[in-house]
């Protein structure tokens, strides 16, 4: 039987899925020069306000791990802000995998608890979920 070669898959990825509200993010941590993507575009690019952005790099910062790992992330669903909530706990959690020393500062700042709040449902015979119609004396 022929000896079979070993094939590479490249630099070692740590991968983690973030979530928040609605939205999923699959983040992949790749060793490189700190760039960060966010479905091939750059996180500048894709989330335009500085709040959402500090959202993003939070992690790193946090854990003075900038420009250690250029960062790959698939976004779906919810909007713009529920998805970087969602990168930031996929980084998180990808930082825990890399380093479990990181956990204990990660989850003190609350970076790697998922954020349960969610939309509730509308009812019937109300307006929105609890607020019913309006109401005439006459």
């Amino acid at each position: 039987m022929p000896k079979r070669e070993k094939i590479s898959i490249g630099p070692i990825a740590y991968a983690a899925t973030g979530r928040r509200k609605r939205a999923v993010a699959r983040v992949r941590l790749v060793p490189g020069e700190g760039r960060i993507y966010v479905n091939r575009r750059s996180y500048e690019e894709y989330f335009p306000r500085a709040t959402q952005q500090m959202l993003v790099r939070a992690p790193f910062e946090l854990t003075k791990t900038m420009g250690m790992f250029n960062v790959h992330v698939t976004c779906d669903g919810g909007g713009v802000s529920g998805q970087a909530g969602a990168v930031r706990h996929g980084i998180a959690r990808a930082l825990q995998i890399f380093n479990q020393d990181l956990h204990k500062t990660l989850k003190d700042e609350g970076f790697l608890t998922r954020d349960p709040r969610e939309k509730e449902r509308k009812k019937y015979g109300r307006k929105r979920a609890r607020r019913g119609f309006q109401w005439t004396k006459r």
